[in-house]
């Protein structure tokens, strides 16, 4: 490249830099200004605010005194409350034994009157057979035998053969 072209070339970027720094001054004279007006516009509020700080302190201060006294509440409702859980799980332990030990009992005693139960079944069965077999049955021998004797006596009673008029249905047949 020749010295001529390489002129041109910073010339060129030169120019470049110098409106790009006119345009930052121009962008920094901008914001000046800005600057100006806002500060114009805050300045009567300066002294409203400055009049706030001393209550904005000392509700600050009133609040820190607020935030100590409830974290200190709270630590203490916290204790408390962790005391209370403590004591809860260790009365729900001791319910849990009770319950625990009062269902064993219950199932041995319901076991127990089972057993009870079919051992009074049981020789409830045995009494009535034995009923049946001592009582029942030998008032059956005899009535059977009171019944042998009444027929016996009737036949001897009778005496010989019924005569036709005292046939029955069942004797007309074969006569």
């Amino acid at each position: 490249m020749d010295q001529m072209t390489l002129l041109y070339v910073i010339a060129g970027f030169v120019l470049i830099s110098a409106i790009a720094l006119c345009a930052q001054a121009a962008s920094l004279i901008g914001i000046y200004r800005a600057t100006q007006a806002i500060g114009q516009k805050i300045h009567p509020l300066l002294p409203k605010v400055e009049a706030l700080l001393p209550k904005v302190e000392a509700l600050l201060e009133s609040s820190k005194l607020a935030v100590d006294h409830g974290r200190k509440q709270m630590m203490d409702i916290t204790t408390k409350a962790n005391d209370i859980l403590e004591s809860t799980r260790g009365q729900l332990s001791k319910v849990e034994g009770v319950i625990t030990d009062a269902t064993t009992r219950a199932k041995v005693q319901m076991d127990r009157v089972e057993m009870v139960l079919d051992d009074t079944i049981t020789r409830a069965h045995e009494t009535v057979a034995t009923v049946h077999g001592g009582i029942i049955r030998p008032l059956r021998e005899i009535n059977g035998i009171s019944v042998g004797i009444r027929a016996a006596l009737n036949h001897i009673a009778r005496g010989a053969r019924p005569n036709v008029a005292q046939v029955t249905s069942d004797e007309e047949m074969f006569i």
